[in-house]
This record gives C-alpha cells, sequence and structure tokens, in this order.
C-alpha cells in the first residue's frame, strides 16, 4: 500500500498482533532475545540474536546510546485526614522537590491535599492542576528524596506487562546513570556488558546522550490524523565528547546508530536547534513520521513498538512505511516477542 504522506491517519499504522506475542518478562541473559535486521533500502530481512549485533556493524561506526536511569517511580500512600488510598506516578522534576506527577484517582488530588507515603517516610502536597490534569507536587522528607524512593518506589511498568518483575535492574540497561525516566530506554535492555566490550573491540565507538523518558512518548495517538497529534516535551543532554565522536564518524565515512527512539529523538532534536551536531541540552517535542528528513542518523537498534504509536511512526519514516509493516507482518508470522521486554530490530 502506498501511504499519503499528506493524508496520514493513525488507523495506517495498526497491526493485528496476538496478545501471546507481548513479552511479560525478560529473556536471561540479555543479549539472547532475536533480532530482526531490516534493510531500509530494498525492505530485505534476516533473523540473527541480538549477541549478532556485532557482525553487522562496521570499524568506525557510532553507536549513541541513551544512559537515562528510570525512577522507581510509583508510589502508593494515603491521604492525610482520611486515610484514602492514592497513586502517584512521578513525570518530570520541575524543582528541587517539586514534580509533575500522574494521580489517581486524581480527585483526591486537589490543590492544597496532603499525602504521606511509606509510612510517613515521604510527604507531598499538591500545588496545583496542570495540563492532561497531572498534578505538581511539592515532596518533603528526612534524608535524601532518591534513597527514599528505591525504597518504598515500585517500577513504572508499562500497563501491558502484568508479570510481576523479580529484579528492578532487569528494567535498567547496564549502562544507566544519570536519573529521571519515567520509562526506560528499552532497545538498550539487550545490552551486556560483555556485548559492549565487543562492539567497542571491533573499532566501533560507543558514546551517550541522556534523554528523560516521559510517559507522554508512550500515549496512544487519539488524533485521526497523524500531524494532529501533539508530543510532550521530554529533556535531553548531548555532551560534547558524544558530538565530537558524532562529527569524526560521518567525516570519515561511518554510520550513526541511535540505540532506541529516544537516542534518535535527541540527535535529531539537537540538529533541528542547533543546525548542526554539538553540545546541547534542553527540551525537546520533536515528532517523526514519515516524510521527516533525518540529518544524523543512519542506522537504529530498536525494539517492535505498539500499533498506532508514536513510535512505529518514527521507524516507518526511517525505513519507509510499507518496509515497516511488511517487517512487523513478518515479526508477527515469525513469532517475535514484542514490546518492552521483546526482541530488537536493527534498521540499517
Amino acid at each position: 500500500m502506498e501511504l499519503n504522506l499528506k493524508d496520514m491517519h493513525t488507523k495506517d499504522f495498526f497491526y493485528d498482533l496476538p496478545k501471546e506475542l507481548i513479552a511479560q518478562t525478560p529473556l536471561e541473559p540479555r543479549d539472547s532475545s532475536r533480532l530482526m535486521v531490516l534493510d531500509k533500502q530494498n525492505g530485505e530481512i534476516r533473523h540473527a540474536h541480538f549477541r549478532d549485533i556485532v557482525d553487522f556493524l562496521n570499524p568506525g561506526d557510532c553507536l549513541v546510546l541513551n544512559d537515562s536511569r528510570v525512577l522507581p517511580a510509583r508510589l502508593y500512600g494515603i491521604k492525610e485526614g482520611t486515610g484514602a488510598k492514592v497513586e502517584f506516578l512521578l513525570l518530570t522534576q520541575r524543582e528541587q522537590n517539586i514534580w509533575e506527577v500522574l494521580c489517581g484517582p486524581g480527585k483526591r488530588a486537589k490543590p492544597g491535599t496532603r499525602f504521606t507515603f511509606g509510612g510517613g517516610l515521604l510527604k507531598a502536597e499538591v500545588l496545583e492542576i496542570v495540563e492532561d490534569g497531572n498534578r505538581l507536587v511539592r515532596f518533603s522528607c528526612d534524608g535524601n528524596f532518591f534513597h527514599i524512593l528505591d525504597q518504598i518506589g515500585q517500577m513504572p511498568l508499562p500497563h501491558y506487562i502484568t508479570k510481576h518483575l523479580e529484579d528492578n535492574e532487569r528494567y535498567q540497561t547496564v549502562y544507566s546513570r544519570e536519573i529521571g525516566s519515567a520509562a526506560a530506554p528499552t532497545a538498550g535492555l539487550h545490552f551486556t556488558p560483555e556485548l559492549l566490550d565487543r562492539v567497542r573491540e571491533k573499532g566501533v565507538k560507543v558514546e551517550f546522550v541522556t534523554l528523560h523518558v516521559g510517559l507522554g512518548t508512550f500515549r496512544p495517538v487519539s488524533a485521526d490524523k497523524i500531524t494532529d497529534h501533539k508530543m510532550h516535551s521530554e529533556h535531553y543532554y548531548l555532551p560534547k565528547i558524544t558530538a565530537d565522536a558524532i562529527l569524526e564518524t560521518k567525516a570519515t565515512g561511518g554510520k550513526v546508530i541511535s540505540v532506541g527512539t529516544t537516542s534518535c529523538r535527541t540527535l535529531e532534536s539537537v540538529y533541528a536547534k542547533e543546525g548542526c551536531i554539538r553540545e546541547s541540552e534542553g527540551w525537546t517535542d520533536i515528532f517523526i513520521y514519515p516524510g521527516f528528513q533525518f540529518k544524523v542518523l543512519d542506522g537504529l537498534i530498536t525494539n517492535f513498538h505498539l500499533p498506532e504509536s508514536t513510535l512505529i511512526m518514527l521507524v516507518s519514516a526511517l525505513a519507509g512505511y510499507d518496509h515497516i509493516m511488511n517487517a512487523y507482518r513478518t515479526a508477527v508470522a515469525e513469532k517475535y516477542r514484542f514490546f518492552s521486554f521483546g526482541d530488537a530490530m536493527l534498521i540499517y
């Protein structure tokens, strides 16, 4: 089917996915997941395992990974005075002790309302209601906020994962270090330290950006026309060492491969803002869909995304709509594992 770029509809990005193909638990070891390799020029598909990723990279290439670390951002507490139960999901840190949070049930979180979590280890006061009904909340505690969060918070697993996660570190990449995400940059979950060493030994640069993943990235597209959809902003940082490595890669004919759509969005956002690749920090609400002209990216390592999501639109922009929809049909037929704990795809 030829997609009319001027009249793209959300329904164009639907595919039928049997529920049993949604991965509920991560595989062990991390790099044992399957890998679909998609040639973005001709749509050719090859099947491998993630540990084989080294075979598809060349000396002089540059892998760019997102080193953001997931907060145990789901909190269960009670309303002061009534003892009514409440759930908070931390979204974005606005100031030192002030966060934007998603509250449930929202009617219990009017401005001025106070809550306690972890038997009083953490307290919160709702300051105001902001866009989309989220709340701005001021937290207070004795001690380090993030240490307390590690004690009482739970990992904010996506709604389609219903099984309990035994080890919270399996929802973190092995290179995560900058705390701030509400969800994992899941393409990186497949890497082990040993596999990254093998990548470096081949002469491939391994560099990092930081984009703190917000839940807005994963919210369903409710607009009929995709151009009517508005992305939420996320904070990013591209360090000088990574910018220099990308420039060197481009100058010597290597390929820049993002690990995950978050790294992709960071690089393309910086180019759109700066007109080049250089050290940069800011907020991005970039929306990448077919017709987008990539300025930095040559390849992408990613997982298989939800139907009608902004992420399947992004990969369609890179590899071509027809190639992606065929690849997804093939993945279903071959019983690949889908979504956060699922298998991976290399678009190259």
